[in-house]
């Protein structure tokens, strides 16, 4: 076993203001071995840098710094800043983010890293000289451009600088904060891959603090996820980006174009705030929080073999389940299989895609799982328990189902009011005026006209836009953590589809319900699922992530129509 480098256990920064203290980091642990590089993600704001920044020992006296810094056996907290210039930049060092800031504007380059080499080594003028040069080829500058000063440089060509600064003095140990961050597309690759070529050929223990997704997946083998000063998140890093467990986590993953190339990008709700010590530090953003994260702090805990996760519940919970499901009718003397042996999951807060040409019993098995029809065999589980008829359409926070024809799926004698608050009178949930509220949120939610005039007409008067949004009124207001949604855009024109299926992922996105989304539109599940189930003739043949599915569909069906689509 590796020793490590760098130690840190229970790291925490509070910055003291003139009426109160503001948590930066809490309570992190982390440890880098000889060439390992580790990644740390998260929003601004998260405690990154800060956590750097405690590392080296360059925080302001206003931070309050408690936890344990290691190097190798040797402790660092508490050192004075005499004794720090033994370790600072001759054993660890730090590259920094935004050079025209770090960098001194009246000296040129290389009488900045000879000032560097002048105050903590001892070689000879020439020495130094012949260093300054030999940095700037090993970081790919000509040594030539060391007689301009950093705002004659480009940004690219200044984050080297940055770099042949931290590795002057040959540390052992490189923080890198923010590499990358405001530089071109082939700035961005050049430093990566020098950074990447250093590790491997120097064995330096890296740690490399960003909040893009691209340059951790090519730098780091690990990765932890802060937020809110926390360490949401921790793991091998392709398996993280591939398969996240913490909400969090998933909602930055879902928010990189460059994992998502073909869906509209959507942040994660709300802002980061101030948590109660004593409770889960997402709470306030969560979509599948339990009144015990009000009052419960999670532990970052192992839930399977090199994953931490800080949740409460073990990670993203699997809301419904669907297993061995099988469904045969009976048609003109012969066996139709509508079902056959399917196999199907739904994690909160996530939005899958049921697809396949008509006839391929896509609408029997979402009635199943609905709990609309009755499966042969198999059973389908919501949260645990068994749906069995209505158990869960019948309740608040279940499941609900929005069909595919708007002008049959809502009475045309009914008026507005009176369609969506239907399924509150018929459970006699709630008061008369609980009820009325109830409706008017679910019309604001879907934008549609509160007044007195609209909730009286009738349904038949509406437009088939009008009608549909009435539809999804009518499954939010018993707020559902399931919305079944069949066909739902078919029969509606292009403009009116791009209208409602937008507004349905924002109310998705916002009030963090799953979905199942059943279309045979490959198109349109493409841009609103995050994963995708292929059914043929009764039977679940391919599923995966959008990105996995689409790009290299396995089965022959499946490439069929992704060429179609094309």
């Amino acid at each position: 076993m590796k020793k490590s480098v760098l130690k840190v256990e229970n790291l925490s920064v509070h910055y003291k203001t003139d009426s109160d203290q503001v948590l930066a980091v809490e309570s992190v642990s982390f440890s880098l071995e000889e060439g390992s590089c580790l990644g740390i993600i998260g929003e601004s704001g998260s405690g990154k840098t800060s956590a750097a920044m405690a590392i080296m020992g360059l925080l302001s006296k206003k931070a309050e710094i408690s936890g344990q810094v290691c190097y190798y056996d040797r402790e660092l907290d508490g050192l004075s800043e005499q004794e720090w210039q033994q370790y600072r930049w001759k054993k660890i060092a730090m590259v920094f983010q935004n050079g025209l800031d770090v960098l001194n504007p009246v000296l040129t380059v290389q009488e900045q890293i000879y000032e560097c080499l002048r105050r903590h080594t001892k070689l000879s003028k020439q020495e130094a000289k012949d260093r300054v040069a030999g940095l700037l080829e090993m970081t790919g500058l000509d040594p030539d451009w060391g007689k301009n000063y950093p705002h004659q440089l480009s940004g690219g060509m200044r984050q080297r600088v940055l770099i042949a600064m931290a590795l002057s003095c040959d540390p052992e140990v490189l923080l890198v904060d923010e590499p990358t961050s405001a530089l071109d597309a082939v700035a961005k690759d050049e430093i990566i891959t020098l950074l990447a070529k250093l590790n491997k050929e120097r064995r330096l223990a890296m740690l490399v603090v960003s909040h893009e997704i691209p340059v951790i997946m090519k730098l780091t083998s690990k990765v932890a996820v802060m937020y809110a000063g926390h360490i949401v998140e921790e793991g091998i890093t392709k398996d993280v980006i591939k398969n996240p467990q913490h909400p969090y986590t998933r909602g930055l993953l879902y928010s990189a174009p460059s994992l998502n190339p073909y869906r509209d990008l959507w942040g994660i709700p709300g802002e980061t705030g101030v948590s109660k010590k004593e409770q889960c530090c997402f709470y306030g953003r969560c979509n599948q929080k339990l009144e015990l994260c009000r009052t419960k702090a999670p532990l970052l805990e192992y839930v399977w073999v090199e994953r931490k996760v800080a949740c409460n519940q073990g990670g993203i919970v699997t809301l419904l389940q669907g297993q061995g499901i099988c469904k045969n009718y009976e048609f003109k003397g012969e066996t139709v299989k509508a079902c056959a042996n399917c196999e199907i999951k739904i994690r909160s807060g996530e939005i899958v895609a049921l697809i396949g040409e008509s006839g391929s019993g896509k609408t029997t098995l979402a009635s199943i799982l609905a709990g609309i029809s009755l499966a042969d065999e198999g059973e389908v589980r919501f949260l645990g328990d068994r749906v069995q008829g209505n158990n869960f359409t019948s309740r608040i926070k279940g499941i609900q189902m929005v069909f595919q024809d708007p002008f049959s799926a809502v009475n045309e004698h009914l008026t507005v009011g009176q369609a969506v608050r239907e399924p509150l009178d018929i459970l006699r949930l709630g008061s008369k005026e609980e009820r009325r509220m109830a409706v008017l949120k679910a019309l604001q939610d879907v934008q549609l006209p509160r007044d007195e005039l609209f909730l009286d007409r009738r349904c038949h008067r509406l437009s088939g836009g009008q009608r549909q949004r009435v539809a999804i009124a009518r499954s939010l207001v018993m707020e559902p953590k399931l919305l079944i949604a069949d066909e739902i855009s078919s029969m509606l024109d292009s403009s009116t589809q791009a209208n409602v299926l937008r507004l349905l992922k924002g109310l998705q996105n916002s009030l963090g319900f799953s979905m199942l989304y059943v279309t045979h539109d490959l198109a349109l599940a493409r841009k609103i699922a995050d994963r995708v189930y292929v059914m043929q003739k009764g039977r679940i043949i391919e599923h995966g992530t959008i990105a996995d599915v689409f790009s290299s569909p396995k089965e022959k069906y499946t490439c069929k129509l992704v060429q179609m689509m094309i």
